[in-house]
């Protein structure tokens, strides 16, 4: 995949495409989750609020729209009421993950749990995931009532497996896709299917959209796991080493761990087995993973799920709306940010 320096000067506009194809329609989207967060109880209203000015890409939404674009969907608000919803999920999910990592910070900013602490971030996320239910239900559809709320399930499964298997040094390539899969994959899988459901459209096509959705989400979480240990990005001063401090268990490590030596094998082991790492000890690693060349080998399998999802919309006649999907699946790989 080249290096850093070379990804940052092959300029990728799919995002800002496909941001800019449904710019009416994200402004709803904005208001609509505005509306949702507000509470008559203080609290709730406080931190909603600071959750609303630490942004976010709001891709998932994005994708909602640009689906539901795609099938030809053009009168109504179901697509503006839902990818909101698709929003909040992702949204109390964050809370939900920032409690479990001891997370502090998130987008450049404090952490919701760092500031009011763990008790209240729970609820607060949980009060979110509340109000996805009432969208759910007001949107009146059975079929996507099921599927949002078989996806919240499904996510919930993916945060067990992975507190199940931390610090677990040897983890199988599978059991890290299993968790992946549930926990990143199956929300942008939902937000691409529920815009041809909203359509009408056939299962070929609902589900030809869901496994686009899947694998840009794999492609998605595998990036930003490798992006966490591509020493350079040190160069450029952006942040890195999450997962190591945190001690999460994601591909590069899994990889390196399959890579390395014996004596490099139990190094890793006894790293990952404490409750603490240093920047030494990371910077230890960054020079592991260089000597593998772990980056790359993570691109390289992330590629293969590229390659599913730009295949998946091969039904779709050629439209400005499935060039910019089709795009999209090269920005998840490149992006560095």
């Amino acid at each position: 995949m080249g290096t850093v320096v070379q990804l940052k000067n092959r300029i990728n506009n799919s995002y800002s495409d496909l941001k800019t194809a449904v710019e009416d329609k994200l402004v709803l989207v904005e208001e609509k989750i505005k509306t949702k967060l507000s509470s008559k109880v203080d609290l709730i209203e406080e931190m909603t609020k600071y959750h609303l000015r630490t942004g976010g890409k709001r891709l998932r939404a994005l994708l909602t729209l640009q689906c539901a674009k795609l099938c030809g969907y053009s009168k109504g608000t179901r697509d503006v009421n839902l990818a909101a919803c698709v929003e909040l999920i992702h949204a109390a999910t964050l809370m939900h993950d920032d409690v479990i990592d001891n997370g502090e910070i998130r987008r450049g900013k404090k952490t919701l749990n760092k500031i009011w602490g763990n008790q209240s971030s729970i609820l607060v996320g949980d009060y979110i995931l509340s109000r996805c239910f009432e969208m759910m239900v007001d949107d009146g559809d059975e079929e996507v009532l099921k599927l949002l709320s078989s996806t919240s399930a499904e996510i919930s499964q993916g945060e067990v497996l992975q507190l199940q298997h931390k610090g677990e040094i040897d983890m199988l390539e599978e059991t890290y896709l299993r968790i992946i899969s549930s926990k990143t994959a199956s929300l942008f899988a939902a937000a691409t299917k529920v815009g041809s459901i909203l359509s009408g459209k056939e299962n070929k096509t609902k589900e030809a959209l869901e496994f686009y959705g899947k694998n840009l989400g794999l492609t998605f979480q595998i990036a930003d796991d490798a992006l966490d240990y591509n020493s350079e990005f040190k160069l450029f001063g952006k942040e890195i080493g999450n997962d190591f401090y945190e001690g999460k268990i994601t591909l590069p490590i899994i990889l390196l761990y399959q890579k390395g030596n014996q004596d490099e094998k139990e190094d890793l082991k006894k790293l990952f087995e404490k409750k603490d790492r240093s920047e030494n000890e990371f910077n230890r690693v960054l020079i592991l993973i260089k000597k593998y060349n772990i980056i790359n080998e993570c691109y390289r399998k992330a590629e293969h799920f590229i390659n599913l999802a730009s295949n998946s919309l091969s039904i779709f006649k050629e439209t400005k709306e499935k060039e910019i999907l089709k795009n999209l699946t090269s920005f998840s790989l490149e992006r560095s940010f």
